[in-house]
């Protein structure tokens, strides 16, 4: 019953990486689907081969006519260990055709919002490099959690304080994770007055694992991505529990999911 939106200010510090590294290390008994919503287009089609369609462009097509909460799950596809994930098209101008078509019709906030209000269901968005894209920015600020991705080095921590120092209507108690070496995580955590979870290493293995190449290590569970990416994680959940806006929800009640979690299905 989670909408996690993930995005970067500059560079590649790995937002689609992490965001599948989030749905492995989700907690259990939560089912986690990954959303492509990034407006320079999608890596997930190329990096696993997978089909054309059903897709981000299918399920803006269906919006057009309606939204409910089970709508998204009709377009999305499964990685080699099961997870679900909507892909989107590689191209930005496809990308964005079809963000600005789920806006002139019910929307993907709705649509995304719908799906991650059911019981159990967990909605991560990859939303890429920070563009502005105000579809994109719908999705971020529908979030319970928003976590943002910054190396810890001088040229994107100056983007990012010149972001930060933007009127607050933008972007709402975004989470920090920082990603490989650079200035010691409290010292950025002080100095830009931000909550930072962790930090991700720079692992090559770990993340060629996430991204569908063979590695030469056959546990990537253990590798050091995911072992940092497990508390991150639990942090990220425990804090979009407490969200305002989740709690209300769950006050409110949600229709169950009936489908099982994912991790032992088949594609």
């Amino acid at each position: 019953m989670t909408l996690i939106a993930l995005l970067s200010l500059k560079g590649s510090p790995g937002v689609t990486t992490t965001a599948l590294g989030l749905a492995v290390c989700w907690p259990s008994g939560e089912q986690p689907v990954v959303v492509e919503c990034d407006a320079a287009g999608g890596d997930l089609l190329a990096r696993f081969r997978l089909e054309l369609s059903p897709s981000l462009m299918s399920l803006a097509a269906a919006a057009r006519h309606g939204a409910d909460a089970g709508l998204l799950w009709q377009h999305t596809q499964r990685l080699p260990g099961g997870l679900p994930v909507v892909v989107g098209p590689a191209g930005g101008d496809q990308a964005r055709a079809a963000l600005a078509q789920l806006n002139a019709g019910v929307g993907e906030v709705d649509v995304l919002r719908q799906a991650a209000d059911r019981a159990g269901t967990v909605v991560i968005a990859d939303c890429g490099r920070f563009s502005g894209d105000e579809a994109v920015m719908r999705i971020v600020r529908a979030a319970d959690a928003v976590l943002l991705l910054a190396h810890a080095r001088d040229d994107a921590l100056s983007h990012l304080a010149t972001l930060l120092a933007r009127p607050p209507s933008w972007l709402r108690d975004p989470l920090f994770v920082l990603a490989g070496d650079g200035y010691p995580t409290p010292e950025v955590a002080e100095a830009l007055n931000v909550t930072v979870l962790g930090r991700l290493p720079d692992d090559p293995r770990g993340a060629a694992a996430l991204a569908g190449r063979p590695a030469r290590r056959p546990a990537p569970a253990k590798s050091p991505l995911l072992r940092a990416l497990a508390p991150i994680t639990a942090s990220v959940a425990h804090r979009a529990a407490a969200c305002p806006r989740h709690r209300s929800r769950s006050a409110a009640g949600a229709v169950s999911d009936p489908r099982t979690v994912w991790g032992g299905a088949s594609r």
